[in-house]
């Protein structure tokens, strides 16, 4: 099936999510990758707990709490773990910082073609509404993305299919005929299942995921979309 548009992962993806690590080095030095890698690994285990959790009375998501809220939860426990004290003007730092990530150096000149050879271009992400708006602003890109979707309208996050169903819904296409790029494994094996057209963007050489599945494509760079929306 001819794809005709790419839903890009913002946190991992499009932006740089360890570019905090720096500022994290300048607050505490000799700490500042592994309080970055804590901190993204708890942020993505809280969104699934929040996710998956319910009770006898309450379904699953009953405990949803937006993005920026688990972002804060995760960078303070980050600390904690790694015995950092972190007063108020260093957690704010930090999540100023985490609100203007980077964006990976490839990636503007990527949207500029897809916009150039007519491909809508969009974000789905598990970030809240406000988090993505300053995040692509701040990179510039606003102009190069038809659509910024949030998940929070589900109160679900990747990889719950109520969150990936946002997608075709929005962009009034099948799954399958949009390229759904991630460079987080389990985001473009989630993606895969529910029925997308998979890019992973492999870019620390990781090995694939032992479940049996595999992304449609994989690459190593972001320029790996446009071979997939070739110029006729």
């Amino acid at each position: 099936m001819k794809l005709r548009a790419v839903l890009f992962d913002a946190y991992g993806t499009l932006f740089d999510v360890h570019s905090v690590a720096l500022l994290a080095e300048q607050l505490w030095p000799g700490q500042g990758q592994s309080l970055s890698q804590l901190w993204r690994d708890k942020q993505i285990e809280y969104t699934r707990l929040v996710s998956m959790s319910g009770s006898h009375d309450k379904p699953a998501g009953a405990h949803y709490r937006p993005f920026w809220e688990i972002t804060r939860a995760a960078l303070r426990w980050a600390a904690a773990r790694l015995g950092l004290a972190m007063d108020m003007a260093s957690e704010e730092r930090l999540m100023n910082q985490y609100r203007h990530l980077s964006a990976f150096p490839e990636n503007r000149e990527v949207l500029a073609e897809l916009k150039q050879r007519r491909i809508p271009a969009a974000i789905l992400s598990n970030g809240d509404p406000d988090m993505l708006g300053v995040a692509v602003k701040s990179a510039g890109f606003a102009d190069l993305l038809q659509h910024v979707i949030s998940v929070h309208p589900t109160r679900r996050f990747k990889t719950d299919p109520a969150a990936y169903a946002l997608g075709p819904a929005t962009l009034g296409l099948t799954a399958r005929e949009i390229l759904f790029v991630s460079s987080n494994a389990w985001d473009a094996i989630g993606a895969t299942w529910f029925g997308y057209t998979t890019l992973w963007v492999n870019r620390s050489g990781a090995p694939p995921e032992q479940l049996d599945t595999q992304p449609s494509h994989s690459g190593r760079s972001l320029r790996d979309v446009l071979a997939h929306f070739p110029v006729h």
